[in-house]
């Protein structure tokens, strides 16, 4: 799996998710309960993860939908 987006956002993770379902593409949310650990404060960034062969799509969708994934 890479690393496709790194947020706080969950609206971000979650509009970014819709986009790429929509693509066929399957993501893969990580650090989701980290939460626990900063106290609900949102301010440990969460990771959009895809598959290997997915991650040129996966990145092309975003693009074209002007999310920045930054990496």
């Amino acid at each position: 799996m890479k690393e496709l987006l790194r947020t706080t956002d969950p609206t971000m993770i979650a509009y970014a998710q819709a986009l790429l379902q929509g693509e066929g593409i399957a993501a893969f949310e990580m650090d989701v309960h980290m939460s626990i650990l900063d106290g609900s404060l949102g301010i440990l960034p969460r990771r959009l993860m895809v598959r290997d062969q997915d991650l040129f799509m996966a990145q092309v969708t975003l693009r074209d939908n002007n999310i920045d994934f930054g990496l």
